[in-house]
């Protein structure tokens, strides 16, 4: 283990620095590629198992590696790291001109090649230009996703869009035709379907502005000092308004916490997430319960339900953006399943985190921490 590896790991002082790990079994080549490589910061591995544990454990961007090693080639290497992360940038050293070499290396992807004895001048230039190329790399794979994201939102809207749209037009498409009269109770139960699709389908667009909104806000907090005592209380109301579950008993346990520096928009949007699905999957009564309590560096909040719950095999799926859970297998779930991917989101950029536990039938609880002290 190199000084970089042990005196800076953490402490983020090469936090905007590119990684090189230098695979060599010669202790003097490898201290010389990091003497060349000031710029990035350098790990060092003599074997390739050893630099298949550092590749598991570290963020390494790039991988320098020789050849001819004992217990493995840099062949054997670039084939694991390769399988690990195919867009992983890997430049083999080597002293060997043959030509099967470099045919093999270039078979299994190798992204560049350099001599032995090594040119230090060359060195640095093709570690530059092989983590160019692979920004760009990523740059145009995030591009790729961005636009199937983009592609599946859209698709996703178009769904939950048309099925309201649907029920309003048929009740309509029939009050037209004169399929009711005045005093048809069939015409005020479809008079309260139709109300209640036409109330469900602005809560779908209020829910898309509040997305485009949060979507395009970043990871920059817009902090103000904020009342969780004031904001969940509120939150509470307006959820168990927005559902009409007026029955449902709610349990409120205020906590004696200071004023948090915050994004509110953002922590009052994860907490509405959380609460809305609170009352979502429960009953016409049951309980929702929300309790703030202050600890020594952090500000936990708890909120539970008595609801349906949610299965073992379901709960790592959750926080997955457009997941959403089906208890009853209809394919008709209300909602875009994007709630708790940016209520964690938000969490997070506040150094804060969330988790559930919960069960099929018995309820849900989901714990949000906070820290006292913001970390600018």
């Amino acid at each position: 283990m190199t000084k970089a590896q042990a005196g800076d790991k953490g402490t983020g002082v090469f936090a905007a620095k590119a990684t090189v790990l230098v695979v060599d079994d010669e202790r003097i080549i490898r201290e010389l590629c990091e003497r060349a490589l000031r710029e990035y910061r350098v790990l060092q591995a003599g074997t390739c198992q050893e630099a298949l544990r550092v590749f598991g454990t570290e963020p390494v961007d790039l991988i320098l590696s020789d050849i001819m090693m004992p217990g493995g080639t840099g062949i054997d290497l670039l084939k694991q790291v390769k399988m690990l992360d195919p867009n992983a940038a890997v430049i083999i050293m080597t002293g060997f001109a043959e030509k099967d070499v470099i045919l093999n290396a270039l078979k299994e992807d190798a992204d560049d090649f350099i001599n032995k004895p090594l040119n230090l001048l060359q060195l640095r230039t093709t570690v530059e230009k092989a983590l160019s190329r692979k920004a760009l790399k990523e740059e145009l794979a995030n591009i790729k996703r961005a636009d199937q994201l983009k592609s599946g939102f859209l698709s996703l809207i178009s769904h939950k869009l048309r099925t309201p749209i649907t029920g309003i037009s048929l009740f309509l498409q029939n009050l037209q035709r004169g399929v009711f009269t005045s005093d048809d109770d069939t015409l005020r139960e479809c008079i309260a379907l139709a109300r209640g699709e036409a109330d469900y389908l602005g809560r779908l667009v209020s829910d898309l502005l509040a997305f485009s909104q949060v979507m395009s806000e970043g990871t920059e907090l817009q902090r103000e000092e904020c009342n969780l005592n004031t904001m969940a209380s509120a939150l509470l109301k307006k959820s168990r308004e927005m559902h009409g579950k007026y029955e449902i008993e709610v349990d409120f346990n205020q906590g004696r916490v200071p004023l948090l520096m915050l994004d509110r928009a953002k922590i009052d949007f994860a907490l509405k997430q959380i609460i809305d699905n609170a009352f979502k999957f429960s009953g016409a009564t049951g309980h929702v319960g929300l309790s703030i309590l202050p600890g020594t560096d952090e500000v936990i909040i708890i909120i539970t339900d008595s609801g349906i719950g949610i299965p073992p095999a379901e709960l790592p799926k959750v926080f997955e953006k457009f997941y959403q859970i089906d208890p009853d297998n209809t394919g008709q779930v209300r909602g875009f399943g994007l709630g708790l991917f940016y209520a964690r989101d938000f969490i997070r950029q506040h150094a804060g985190s969330v988790s559930i536990d919960s069960a099929s039938g018995l309820g849900t609880t989901v714990t949000v921490s906070l820290p006292l002290k913001s970390e600018e």
